[in-house]
């Protein structure tokens, strides 16, 4: 099977849909997220961290301690004095909550200030997973497509309404992927040349420095596809028009000539990003080396034991916030790997085996108190509201035969287009098998559907462009049109238990399908 042919547009037209159509189904992302996402005017979830965070990075510039009664207090309207002035123990980066900030910043501390980045990051992941397949595929109509299943994905739906970090770092890792790919295609015009800028790798670097900064997870996939970044571009010389300075240097120094630059611009640019997202702690060390203590317990740095008293002038302060931030990632990275082995059972906690067929899904938000006038229904029944975090069947279900189409094609056709996909889904999904051991939950897969998307996306494409008739292909647009409105139509039958609709009992136990989803 030859591989796909590149996109070339050669017209207005084609570059212009290709940005209208990816925008339009964007948009309807955006106007599907966006509706009642204020409500329920309730901290759901981890957004009683999350939401509380951005507020106090907004107020102090770091995290502070929160007082017990601060949640019915915000649900209440109050905004003030709701922190105890005791900087917290965060576990995660400040990048994606600072995000959140922004929206708090712009609307207030609700329901809807504090969901709105999220609404506008996952319409954003939208436009770029479609821009994304486009380039991959060639294609204007299978970016749409690709676009309106992850715009339609349930999971995808409810935590881009959710003050929660994942659907920020499916953002950024998407972004990171997709400039790695355009910049497989820029490179490939400039083969005769080495020491070029690549602003396309630059971009990577800050989407994965931004992924990183807000879970740490984003460093799977930073060095996956850094490594698979060099591999396309060590190939493409070795196999591109004879050049003499390559043939001499050979395949380990075509290598490093590809593999230290391509360091520098993706590497070292995320950390220089990843430790911007750090700013606040950096300013305020001092606050947590009060509560903690100048050498967070019995951690060192590796230069040497932290001093008791801060070393003078700018250049010691800067030594001393650094050594400080040190100390607090030994001492987080310790309490992730050790510190939860004997955490409390969640209900709802699984395991990463049956996160791509949507084994246990996430109940955040479930309330069964409403009277029966409240939704019209039967006498003696009730009314139920739910947000339930749960993937659109047709897709996840499908997904995984596509994911495995994907490995298979990959295998035989060596294609790059198939191993994009593939490594995507493996590096994160695969890293949380060695968290088994703690409560982790199905919708962290939230960085895995966009991706398993491109496998499915590649799929159809496959399937259309190697159709030998015209008759053949009007059958398989005719069964991916099919397939695309059968998403649809599974979007809006569960709808009502994903944007947490006040209906019927009964309405929402028919939407039940497994006693692992109550």
């Amino acid at each position: 099977m030859t591989s796909l042919a590149r996109f070339s547009p050669t017209s207005w037209s084609e570059r212009a849909w290709g940005w209208v159509g990816p925008l339009g189904v964007a948009l309807l992302a955006f106007g599907l997220r966006i509706w009642r996402v204020g409500k329920p005017r309730i901290l759901m979830f981890d957004e009683t961290y999350y939401a509380k965070d951005a507020w106090s990075l907004l107020q102090h510039g770091y995290v502070q301690d929160f007082t017990e009664s601060a949640n019915k207090e915000i649900e209440n309207g109050r905004t003030s004095d709701l922190m105890t002035g005791d900087p917290s123990w965060i576990v995660h980066p400040d990048g994606g909550k600072w995000l959140i900030a922004i929206g708090e910043h712009l609307f207030g501390l609700d329901a809807f200030g504090w969901r709105i980045a999220a609404v506008v990051i996952g319409s954003l992941t939208v436009l770029v997973l479609a821009r994304l397949v486009r380039r991959i595929t060639g294609s204007t109509v299978m970016g749409c497509v690709a676009g309106l299943l992850l715009a339609v994905d349930g999971l995808h739906f409810v935590m881009s309404r959710m003050a929660l970090l994942d659907v920020f770092l499916a953002f950024w890792v998407v972004c990171g992927v997709a400039c790695l790919v355009a910049d497989r295609d820029w490179i490939r015009a400039r083969l005769d040349r080495y020491r070029v800028v690549r602003p396309w790798q630059l971009l990577a670097g800050v989407s994965f420095g931004m992924a990183c900064g807000t879970k740490w997870n984003g460093i799977y996939v930073l060095a996956a596809f850094g490594v698979l970044a060099v591999v396309w571009e060590v190939l493409a010389r070795r196999r591109g028009p004879a050049d003499p300075a390559i043939r001499r240097s050979g395949w380990i120094g075509t290598t490093l000539r590809v593999g230290i630059p391509a360091f520098a611009s993706i590497v070292v640019v995320a950390g220089l990003v990843y430790v911007a997202t750090w700013t606040g702690f950096l300013i305020h060390h001092d606050a947590y080396e009060a509560r903690f203590g100048n050498g967070y317990g019995e951690y060192s740095a590796p230069w040497g034991a932290y001093v008791d008293k801060p070393t003078p002038g700018f250049l010691g302060e800067t030594r001393d916030a650094f050594r400080s931030l040190w100390h607090f990632h030994v001492m987080t990275f310790d309490f992730s790997w050790s510190g939860l082995d004997n955490a409390e059972k969640h209900p709802y906690e699984s395991n990463p085996v049956g996160w791509l067929v949507m084994e246990r899904p996430v109940l955040v938000e479930y309330q069964g108190e409403f009277p029966a006038s409240e939704c019209g229904a039967t006498a003696g029944s009730s009314c139920v509201r739910s947000v339930l975090i749960l993937g659109n069947p047709i897709i996840w279900w499908t997904g995984v035969l596509a994911l495995l189409a994907a490995v298979v094609a990959w295998v035989v056709t060596r294609s790059w287009r198939w191993g994009v996909p593939v490594v995507a889904v493996a590096v994160s999904w695969l890293p949380w098998f060695m968290s088994t051991d703690r409560p982790i939950f199905s919708y962290y897969a939230v960085a895995i559907i966009p991706f398993t998307i491109v496998a499915i996306t590649l799929v159809i494409h496959e399937v259309v462009r190697t159709a030998e008739t015209p008759r053949h292909r009007y059958v398989v647009w005719c069964v991916a049109g099919f397939y695309v409105t059968a998403a649809v139509v599974a979007f809006w039958f569960f709808h009502p238990v994903l944007s947490g609709e006040i209906i019927p009992y009964d309405t929402w136990h028919d939407r039940m399908w497994f006693d692992r989803w109550i």
